[in-house]
């Protein structure tokens, strides 16, 4: 009979021998960023109508993205050299708690400062009501309104909660990054009626006619989350050019190698890995009631072991795994994951996973709901998050699915799954 922790499973728990293994991809070369940059704005430059003395808002995300600091510090300092008075504002809904105070330091912490990008930093949770489109409201951060001129600096990738022709990057930043803790709120509450892909699809063009967006920047990074391509287009030509490069960046996205999946044990989760923490797109779920469904991977079972320190607390995303432990539930800032899921209209995202005192403990018990399987043919598979997928532990269970892939490398030496004396993994894939 078990206790609350599930002790007499943990005397029982056999686990099976596990490989590493190793995925290939095809991986595009990193690009010289302050040269593409060069190259772009020689593009560009002559159809921009800059004046001496033009305030421009450089609107910068959440994300943790590769080479952004540079980015920035480089696209401020064409317009400087042009004559503009450039600052940096947040685009990034109701990331950072949804204050002022927070948002700045989101930057910060991703290397955006006055000092480090030669532009102050302004930032507003206020907005401007831009009227509606198609019965949808659209609004717009005041501080991007007042300016003289906008500039969207994003990543562009495949989201987590809708698929269509663009996804993640410019056309959304502007829909819901610009329009703050508002727009966040109202647009993810009318995806629970409409399509979320038609509303920031259906507003952020519309607000990109309404107001002063100069240029975008958009960024691809490939499976190294090395900066890949780097493309600046004017506000006409960024839905063309988001069509393209959303294509290319679900073609460079790292998944896993297998289809079916009976335990899938997560190093880390957090906001720095994906908007949701566990990405949909890599787990083939999503607990959101208006998210996209994926019919592959099934995995039966997710173990998430910790949050990143760059969550900053908070724990959106949670809810897709089925198992954690106490130390995870420790980090969770409560407030500001509650704001990031009543706000996202997801109050499923922060639900808490059964929670166990140590690894072995939870292991264990997720082992029980698994398919009637032997200790030779259970599928676990152990990555460190669902960004970082190039090597990963896989049991014995898998094998047959990865054997003669060109694709994959799969380790000579059997492994355990080794814990400390406390009963937590001793993970090969952290440090």
């Amino acid at each position: 009979m078990l206790d609350m922790n599930g002790s007499a499973m943990v005397r029982e728990l056999t686990l099976p021998r596990m490989k590493m293994i190793q995925q290939h991809f095809d991986v595009p070369p990193p690009v010289d960023v302050l040269a593409e940059i060069d190259r772009e704005w020689s593009r560009i430059r002559g159809h921009l109508e800059l004046s001496p003395g033009m305030r421009v808002a450089v609107c910068v995300g959440s994300r943790g993205i590769a080479n952004l600091s540079a980015v920035v510090s480089a696209v401020v300092s064409k317009l400087k050299e042009a004559g503009c008075r450039p600052f940096i504002t947040p685009a990034m809904g109701s990331h950072g708690g949804a204050t002022v105070e927070g948002q700045i330091e989101v930057l910060r912490v991703r290397g955006i400062t006055e000092q480090s990008v030669g532009a102050p930093i302004q930032a507003t949770m206020e907005v401007v009501p831009m009227g509606e489109v198609d019965g949808i409201p659209i609004f717009v951060d005041r501080l991007a309104h007042e300016a003289d001129g906008i500039v969207l600096i994003n990543r562009v990738k495949p989201h987590t909660n809708f698929i269509g022709p663009t996804e993640s990057g410019l056309i959304k930043m502007m829909a819901i990054g610009l329009g703050n803790q508002t727009a966040a709120e109202y647009y993810h509450r009318l995806s629970l009626v409409r399509g979320q892909y038609h509303i920031l699809s259906t507003t952020g063009k519309e607000l990109m006619n309404r107001c002063k967006v100069l240029f975008g920047m958009c960024l691809v990074e490939n499976q190294d989350h090395e900066t890949a391509i780097l493309k600046m287009p004017l506000a006409g030509e960024i839905e063309d050019i988001e069509i393209d490069l959303c294509a290319k960046a679900r073609f460079y996205m790292p998944l896993l190698p297998l289809d079916d999946i009976d335990l899938l044990i997560v190093d880390e989760m957090g906001k720095d890995i994906s908007g949701d923490g566990i990405d949909p797109n890599v787990v083939g779920r999503d607990v959101s009631c208006y998210g996209a469904e994926r019919p592959v991977p099934r995995i039966c079972r997710i173990f998430v072991r910790d949050l990143t320190d760059g969550t900053e607390g908070s724990a959106l995303g949670v809810g897709q795994a089925d198992f954690t432990v106490q130390r995870l539930v420790d980090k969770i800032d409560f407030q500001i994951t509650a704001i990031n899921c009543l706000t996202a209209c997801c109050p499923e995202s922060g639900r808490i996973p059964l929670a166990y005192p140590h690894d072995r403990d939870a292991i264990a018990a997720a082992m029980m709901t698994l398919r009637p399987c032997s200790v030779d043919d259970v599928r676990i598979v152990h990555i460190k998050n669902t960004m970082e997928l190039r090597r990963l532990l896989v049991s014995q269970g898998c094998l047959a699915d990865l054997e003669g892939r060109p694709d994959i490398e799969i380790g000579d030496e059997c492994v355990e799954l080794k814990f400390d004396r406390e009963g937590n993994v001793i993970s090969p894939l952290t440090g």
